[in-house]
């Protein structure tokens, strides 16, 4: 089984705050002196708290919180399917959870939904807008950090080509991942000479693997890819891209995998040998931001949009692959950074 290490460095000053995964809490209401606790929930998507990416980067950010305000009492709660994310918000609505924090866009509807029913209560949705003055938006510009993903992928292959698939097609949340690698690997390919071609995402279309959570889906949608000729592949699937892990090891390293969200190196040590970096997302700190603040009466509102320049989105260091990366390429990476900052780089998202 595959055990938890820390990681620091990140490109472009993106620092997640990075721990092991932690145990579901038991629902402890006092504190110390006898006071009441302030209870701050979390209801997960499918994939599981340990999915070491998308859910698992949230629950780090509830854990961040509770670290840093002893008065904060966490727990979560798992969705299986569709049918729990209404249950499940209004489950932690009445267990007296002051905030309750959904985690994924495809919770929007019911977290929309329970945050207008329920006025005096505050909600948070991760990967989609505000829908309610209650109801805290954080979202993130995805296909930034995966442009430079696909920079470096780029720069890497040996064949031309590379390759990228989703869990689920959920739209922007993995799309926009996607759209920002296949225009990265893409733009490279014009500033060296070198055409690159992209599989499995055509900016309309693509592979999935309608799985957020198979492995074995995962294995065989990267093998489809590899047998094209990908050679850098990004699996935008939280746990199931780690199917592609397998795939690499049976190429004996000819191919090597981007993760995506939370730093793979970090979940992944094993793997380590096989990521050149990872497109990261700075989820832990917005949870722990919102929950935080929120103990102390500070209910943030509207919607966050994370971006390069607000360092809500990124790309990790490179580990094992900084000398197999060209100073070309890194100079490179810093300058597409400043452009997509500036908007002289426009990435077109497809919604």
């Amino acid at each position: 089984m595959r055990h938890l290490t820390k990681t620091a460095a990140v490109v472009g000053a993106l620092a997640l705050l990075v721990a092991g995964c932690g145990q579901k809490p038991s629902d402890n209401n006092s504190a110390s002196g006898g006071g009441k606790k302030f209870k701050a929930c979390m209801v997960l998507d499918v994939g599981g708290v340990d999915d070491k990416s998308f859910n698992q980067s949230a629950w780090q950010g509830m854990q961040d919180a509770a670290k840093a305000d002893s008065n904060i009492d966490v727990s979560y709660v798992q969705s299986q399917g569709d049918a729990d994310y209404e249950p499940n918000l209004n489950n932690m609505v009445s267990k007296g959870c002051q905030v309750t924090v959904a985690v994924g866009g495809l919770l929007a509807t019911a977290a929309g939904k329970v945050a207008k029913a329920n006025p005096d209560k505050h909600f948070a949705i991760i990967d989609a807008p505000s829908s309610a003055s209650n109801l805290y938006g954080i979202t993130f510009h995805n296909e930034q950090g995966g442009f430079l993903a696909g920079y470096v992928a780029a720069s890497l292959s040996k064949t031309g080509k590379v390759g990228t698939w989703g869990g689920i097609d959920v739209g922007p949340p993995v799309t926009g991942y996607m759209d920002g690698y296949k225009q990265g690997a893409e733009y490279w390919g014009k500033q060296n000479g070198k055409p690159m071609k992209v599989l499995g995402w055509d900016g309309n279309k693509g592979s999935f693997a309608n799985s957020f959570g198979d492995t074995g889906a995962g294995k065989t949608t990267t093998e489809a890819l590899v047998q094209q000729g990908a050679d850098v592949i990004f699996p935008v699937a939280g746990g199931a891209g780690a199917g592609a892990f397998d795939v690499a090891q049976a190429q004996n390293g000819k191919v090597s995998v981007i993760w995506v969200d939370f730093p793979g190196c970090t979940y992944y040590p094993d793997d380590c040998k096989y990521i050149p970096t990872s497109a990261l997302k700075a989820i832990p700190q917005n949870v722990k931001d919102y929950v935080t603040k929120a103990a102390k009466g500070d209910y943030l509102k509207g919607t966050y949009e994370g971006t390069l320049q607000n360092n809500g989105v990124g790309i990790d260091g490179f580990h094992d692959f900084d000398s197999k990366i060209s100073a070309k390429t890194k100079s490179g990476l810093d300058q597409v950074r400043k452009d997509i900052e500036s908007g002289k780089i426009k990435i077109t998202v497809n919604q």
